[in-house]
């Protein structure tokens, strides 16, 4: 923002002068435009901007242009990359900037704005994660000092807040150069605001009030307990409801019902009333100890919680339902919870979640739906029910995030596998509506989310919902080919490359003896020497289900599964993958080259066929899934999304392990996740690589210790809180491995996931309560001892401690510790100050809690005074360098 009104003048005059310069590297046919909310500069029609010109600074492209205004003018304004034609090719992230004229400026000045192009990470200290919770106070100042690094007040009482290059003013010296310049250089520079935090699943944490699972009210001691160890975040795994078949496969949490609901396991049926019977008491008491198990009994704990609520719904429901603060809520959440509700009703009803065997309702419409859920109707209250329970649920996370906002805050993950893929142009129609609804109602209990599996927003692969594995699918987007395209090459005969070759000598190979039950029952002739699928099993779905019922007719010769598994291959052995919403378009089938088919083609096909795919930008073919498309990484940069780095999973081609002091900032770096096993479980399942570890980023020639130690865990921890990374989130699991009392459990049954198993039980618990840890002081002052050491930020604390410094005149002054509010010693206000160390081949610096302390720091003002040959810098308020820690200082409203 570039606020003009910090000076004042006597002179008036009708105009000012204002220029904009920003460099910008752009291609032939591309230029900048200034639009804004003046006529002046557009009105917001881009087409009415101000287009820029170019000029060339040494190797620089500088976009410069001007307009005259009235000296009190003010304004926003924004940059636009735009054709020859003016449309829009790329705009600026973030807020809009400001122009604001000072009062009385003389009309023969010249105002010049040097401006840096917004991308999203500009943008990153004015979301609310930052805004409202990391700097969110009023005033104050956290300065964090490295041993050994001296930082001292000058005279004035001032201390520099920056670090980092010094900024570089140019002026063309063939103009008159102007009175004011304003330069705009981005919030974050070379050493910015590091954080740290925690991650554990919902279901994972054990309290003593809990019952069989982690709850939303849990997380008040989840937040102190990550305060204390000097955490910023708490990321948790997805919370919404997925309470689709009421088994334990539902406790896989990406599978949602409902990206509005939450998961009533998490609801804590002792806080749904303050005035319980005592046999309901008693009945929770017991049922707390009964589930009180090693993991989670997903389907007992559901069931508990929802009959003890039902019990307590029937004594208060018109008290609850009626109250002010339910009408508020039902009113402004209706649109999802009355088809959440009605699904619910519908699910338990009929005892399934399949639609289609609801008789009636398979077919759903508003009018059922408003009928379903009248007060006329019979079973109105089983519906209220569920409106009463996530009521409830709504009230204990808005109640834990609220507690959080006010200490740390925490981050939501969201992911998804197995869910119908988005229908982006459909979706557009509405300017997205159903994701703005969705990110909008998240944004109500969490500060931060996660999009895990990002690829997905770039390309995903696409099945058809009749496919039970991967193979036979697509990327979407990706480019097919025509049937044009492939003629013009020779390529003519499409059923052969796109139907399963299935020859009489490929069966028989895969089914020996079996063959002929094989063919009799699932193909049918379709040329000489050549089969084709009957149309009863001509899908992987129609395969299994005819599968399962030969066996339960005792007539399969082999196993179900291995039989499955061949015929699975046969149906999946075709070169080509016909678009089945524009059948003369074709898709590679992945692996193509691995194929029979494609082994059988003549020559040409077989040498025509690759060539065309090299030559081609799709996104489908010849490429590891596990590879990022290099089209991703820019967009994420100019978003401001943050990247993730596992260490064992290098990006880096020639490297087995990451490595953490050279992540760039933008990241998110971890030694494990949800999805692979715990830095203990990883240490000690492979000892070649241990081994590898230990004398290649240990740099020891020694002999590692077979189990993961803490001094291991230490190492590996403190690498990842000293890498240059935004954030370093660690998994409560390899942060308990510091302390070896807390190893006894074994390593394995630590994994939250196994990703190779489809039908993984997601039920990991920790295996100490959160109060304990409260208690264990030794392991909180480890970790908040590892986040300080490393000049990562960490919260306020509610205690504070004074120590006695002496300068270098022999004079001792008391420091006050603390963060949040200016503590008074000895009648003055006092700087806090912490601890920092150097990133890895970065040298010295220091890292700030409140890096930013107002909305217009990232803009440094210069007024300029000409003399014969020099000029000076006479700021007439503090410049931001400077700041005095006798004033109130602001931070981010």
């Amino acid at each position: 923002m570039a606020n003009l009104g910090l000076f004042s003048g006597t002179k008036t005059a009708k105009s000012v002068n204002v220029s904009f310069r920003l460099p910008y590297y752009t291609h032939w046919g591309q230029s900048l435009l200034v639009c804004g909310s003046k006529p002046v500069l557009g009105s917001w029609d881009v087409k009415k901007g101000l287009l820029l010109s170019p000029v060339h600074q040494g190797e620089e492209l500088i976009w410069c242009g001007s307009i005259s205004v009235p000296s009190e003018f003010s304004g926003e304004y924004s940059f636009y990359l735009v054709d020859d034609k003016k449309n829009v090719l790329r705009r600026e992230m973030g807020k809009k900037r400001q122009l604001v004229l000072p009062e009385g400026i003389n009309g023969e000045e010249h105002v010049e704005l040097h401006d840096l192009w917004q991308t999203g990470g500009d943008a990153i200290p004015f979301t609310s994660a930052f805004k409202d919770v990391i700097f969110r106070r009023t005033w104050g100042l956290n300065i964090e000092r490295s041993p050994g690094i001296q930082n001292k007040l000058d005279k004035e009482g001032n201390f520099s807040l920056e670090t980092g290059a010094h900024r570089h003013l140019s002026i063309d010296p063939s103009k008159f150069p102007p009175s004011y310049i304003f330069l705009s250089d981005g919030m974050m520079r070379e050493m910015p605001w590091r954080g740290a935090g925690v991650a554990l699943p919902m279901f994972s944490v054990r309290s003593e009030a809990d019952l069989g699972v982690g709850e939303f009210l849990d997380l008040k001691l989840l937040v102190d307990w990550a305060v204390g160890s000097g955490f910023h975040l708490v990321q948790l795994l997805p919370i919404n409801d997925t309470s689709v078949n009421g088994m334990w496969w539902d406790s896989y949490p990406y599978s949602s019902l409902s990206v509005f609901a939450l998961h009533p396991l998490y609801l804590r049926v002792e806080a749904l009333s303050e005035n319980l019977p005592e046999t309901i008491k008693k009945e929770i008491q017991e049922a707390r100890e009964q589930l009180d198990g090693k993991e989670v009994d997903y389907e007992a704990t559901l069931a508990t919680k929802l009959s003890i609520a039902k019990k307590v719904f029937e004594q208060e429901k018109d008290l609850i339902l009626n109250s002010i603060s339910f009408q508020k809520y039902f009113s402004e959440n209706e649109q999802w919870l009355k088809p959440y509700a009605a699904f619910c009703f519908l699910r338990d009803f009929f005892e399934t979640s399949d639609h289609s065997q609801w008789g009636r309702f398979s077919c759903f419409t508003e009018k059922k739906l408003e009928k379903l859920v009248s007060k006329d109707s019979l079973h109105h209250d089983i519906i209220r029910f569920h409106y009463y329970i996530q009521f409830h649920l709504h009230a204990q996370l808005t109640e834990a995030a609220e507690y959080a906002r006010n200490k740390d805050y925490f981050d939501k993950n969201g992911q998804n596998w197995g869910f119908p893929t988005y229908n982006w142009e459909e979706m557009s129609k509405d300017n997205y509506a159903w994701w703005r609804a969705r990110l909008t109602q998240m944004a109500k209990y969490f500060t931060a989310y996660r999009i895990d599996h990002i690829l997905g927003f770039f390309r995903i692969w696409e099945l058809p919902e009749h496919a039970m594995t991967g193979l036979i699918g697509k990327f979407r987007p990706s480019i097919p080919l025509s049937k044009e395209e492939l003629e013009k090459e020779g390529i003519w005969d499409f059923d052969r490359l796109s139907l399963p070759y299935i020859r009489q000598e490929i069966v028989q190979e895969k089914f020996g003896a079996s063959w002929t039950f094989i063919v009799s029952n699932f193909l049918n002739d379709y040329q000489k020497g050549r089969y084709e699928f009957k149309e009863d099993c001509d899908t992987e779905k129609k395969i299994a289900s005819k599968l399962k019922m030969l066996a339960e007719k005792c007539m399969l010769l082999e196993s179900e599964d291995k039989i499955r598994r061949d015929l699975f291959d046969l149906l999946k052995n075709i070169v080509l993958i016909r678009d089945p919403e524009d059948a003369s378009k074709f898709y590679p089938r992945f692996n193509l080259e691995d194929t029979s088919s494609f082994q059988d083609l003549d020559d040409h096909s077989k040498n025509t066929l690759p060539a065309l795919l090299d030559s081609s930008d799709m996104l489908a073919c010849g490429e590891d899934l596990g590879l990022v498309p290099a089209c991703v990484h820019p967009v994420m940069q100019e978003l401001g999304l943050i990247g993730l780095r596992i260490q064992r999973m290098s990006s880096e081609p020639d490297q087995e392990f990451g490595i953490p002091s050279q992540y760039s900032y933008m990241t998110v770096c971890a030694p494990s996740c949800h999805d692979c096993s715990t830095l203990r479980a990883w240490w000690e399942e492979d000892e070649g690589r241990r081994c590898r570890y230990f004398k290649n980023v240990v740099g020891s020639d020694g002999i590692p210790p077979s189990k993961c130690v803490p001094e291991i865990a230490h190492f590996v921890l403190r690498q990842h809180v000293e890498a240059p990374s935004m954030w370093a989130i660690f998994p409560l699991q390899d942060l308990l491995a510091l302390k070896e009392e807390y190893t006894t459990r074994p390593a394995t049954e630590e994994t939250i996931n196994d990703p190779t198993n489809p039908k993984h039980y997601w039920r990991y618990r920790v295996h100490v309560t959160l109060e304990s840890l409260m208690n264990d002081k030794e392991l909180i002052s480890s970790i908040k001892d590892l986040v300080c050491a490393s000049g990562r930020s960490h919260p306020s604390v509610e205690e504070t401690e004074t120590e006695t410094e002496t300068d270098e005149q022999g004079n001792q002054e008391t420091i006050v510790m603390s963060t949040g509010k200016n503590q008074v010693a000895k009648g003055q206000e006092k700087i806090s100050i912490g601890k920092a160390t150097n990133w890895g081949s970065k040298t010295g610096g220091l890292c700030f809690v409140s890096l930013v302390i107002s909305s217009t720091t990232h803009i440094s003002c210069y007024k300029l005074v000409q003399h014969e040959t020099t000029m000076e810098c006479n700021c007439s308020h503090e410049p931001l360098v400077r700041v005095n820690i006798h004033d109130k200082i602001p931070l981010l409203q």
